[in-house]
């Protein structure tokens, strides 16, 4: 049996539709080196379709899978997706079916033993697992970053599951019993305005889990804070993630 779901996010599957960065175009067409097109991939843990659209781009044939309905249900559709609800380690797939499985930030929450097996048995012989995940936000202008820094690791530092360490660590921690590949380095970039950059806190898990605890919303402070440095609200800065990827092939 696997383990339990923990669910950090079905309760603002919208607001992580709107605010998530997206992946680098470059990362998808690395993938797409690896196996051929018409090679059907699983996306695991899929959240809102966010890696299933570039990979619906390259690909003929996409399974997304995730094990929250709500997120499932803010998914756009595609005509080489199917979406599922599905827990990681019973997808539902048929033996050596697959020639690509991807997990998009998502691989620390999973029970590993029950989710490597699942992912061995619908893999073809020669099928790749891709994994990778973004580490902390950095943002464009001194003092912007540092209010940034001390409200991921003070203000929201101690409501963060201790799976965050994992994304920290960039993955290298984590057993991962493939025959692992070198991919390309890649990051991820994009500018936001303040109100954009509030928004994407707000679908922190460590976000909501305070507000939970506590009954406080700390994104009141910390947009004021931010008000009197960033200079007009409206202009975008550029926000960048370091992205940390593992990628192996099944024998």
């Amino acid at each position: 049996m696997s383990g339990m779901f923990h669910d950090h996010f079905s309760g603002f599957a919208n607001r992580y539709a709107d605010f998530r960065p997206h992946y680098p175009a470059a990362l998808f067409d690395y993938l797409a080196t690896l196996v051929p097109r018409e090679a059907r991939v699983w996306d695991c843990a899929c959240g809102n379709g966010q890696a299933t659209m570039d990979l619906a781009e390259r690909f003929e044939h996409v399974l997304a899978t995730d094990a929250s309905r709500q997120q499932i249900n803010s998914a756009p559709t595609h005509p080489r997706v199917e979406f599922q609800v599905a827990a990681a380690d019973q997808s539902g797939l048929s033996d050596a079916s697959v020639g690509l499985v991807t997990v998009a930030q998502a691989l620390h929450w999973f029970a590993l033993d029950h989710f490597y097996a699942e992912v061995r048995r619908v893999l073809k012989p020669g099928g790749i697992l891709a994994v990778w995940a973004y580490g902390l936000t950095q943002v464009e202008g001194g003092a912007v970053n540092q209010l940034v820094q001390e409200f991921y690791g003070e203000t929201v530092g101690p409501y963060w599951p201790p799976e965050r360490r994992l994304v920290e660590e960039g993955y290298r921690t984590l057993a991962f019993p493939f025959l692992e590949l070198t991919p390309p380095v890649f990051h991820m970039e994009t500018h936001w305005t303040l109100s954009q950059l509030i928004g994407y806190f707000s679908t922190w898990s460590a976000t909501n889990r305070l507000i939970q605890a506590t009954g406080r919303n700390p994104l009141e402070p910390l947009t004021a804070a931010l008000t009197r440095v960033w200079g007009d609200a409206r202009a975008p800065r550029l926000i960048t993630w370091p992205l940390s990827m593992r990628v192996g092939v099944c024998r």
